[in-house]
């Protein structure tokens, strides 16, 4: 079911001048928009604006937000959990500042201030943040794809995204094929061009790592797999090949 920007404003709370400003950005796309210019969105958009008002609730910034929700590894399932977790620390703390009201109101005179410290859900928050760099950000590639996302426009995202999936939907049209053949080990080199042009330059060593993280990291294989199941395991296969072919 679409459901026009009047009606998602309605049944969310955000006003229709912030829904055509996540537009203009680039942060929330309409599904459609008609020949009268009406602004369209289905199933998969309310997803990704739950998915948005998530992130600002936790207090990421919009420019932040959209890198993350655009990735082509992002995990939806590890990103709720984190939300859960980081919601729970708010609830905590609000309970606790709920609670020194209504000692205060009863009269009592402690002037307590540790209900106020918001270090813990920063903190959690920014080793949710930084997760990534943890992992990658003293890389040389790391620092390249930083470099290069920074300065991506909302349009040039999504060209990214689009060429992303196209080439996940051809790898699983392939899965028929053994991981050897030429046509799938086409793909792989597709893949590796694609990683160099828009975000650092992947190496067969570099590339070989990731086929390796394809089925060791389960947020990478849940994720891949949802392009078709054993999708991660397939992938993975036929970079081995593509880099030992190379060495």
């Amino acid at each position: 079911m679409n459901r026009t920007v009047h009606q998602v404003a309605k049944l969310t709370g955000i006003s229709v001048r912030t829904l055509h400003y996540y537009d203009e950005i680039g942060l929330l796309h309409p599904c459609e928009v008609t020949e009268a210019k009406y602004r369209l969105y289905d199933d998969a958009c309310l997803e990704r604006l739950q998915q948005i008002l998530f992130f600002r609730e936790l207090g990421f910034a919009l420019k932040d937000i959209q890198p993350i929700l655009d990735d082509p590894f992002f995990d939806k399932n590890k990103a709720l959990k984190n939300h859960k977790d980081l919601l729970i620390l708010k609830r905590n703390r609000l309970n606790s500042l709920i609670a020194l009201v209504e000692n205060t109101l009863k009269g009592e005179k402690t002037m307590s201030f540790q209900e106020f410290d918001m270090s813990e859900i920063e903190n959690s928050r920014k080793k949710y943040a930084k997760e990534a760099e943890a992992r990658w950000g003293n890389t040389d590639a790391y620092k390249e794809s930083q470099k290069k996302a920074d300065g991506y426009s909302a349009m040039e995202w999504a060209a990214i995204t689009e060429e992303t999936q196209k080439i996940y939907a051809a790898f699983a049209a392939n899965m028929h094929r053994e991981p050897s053949s030429p046509e799938v080990q086409q793909l792989v080199a597709d893949w590796q061009g694609l990683i160099t042009k828009h975000f650092y330059h992947c190496t067969n060593e570099i590339l070989a790592g990731l086929g390796e993280m394809y089925i060791a990291d389960e947020r990478f294989t849940k994720n891949i797999n949802q392009h078709a199941d054993g999708l991660a395991q397939f992938m993975s296969d036929a970079i081995r090949i593509y880099c030992k072919t190379a060495e």
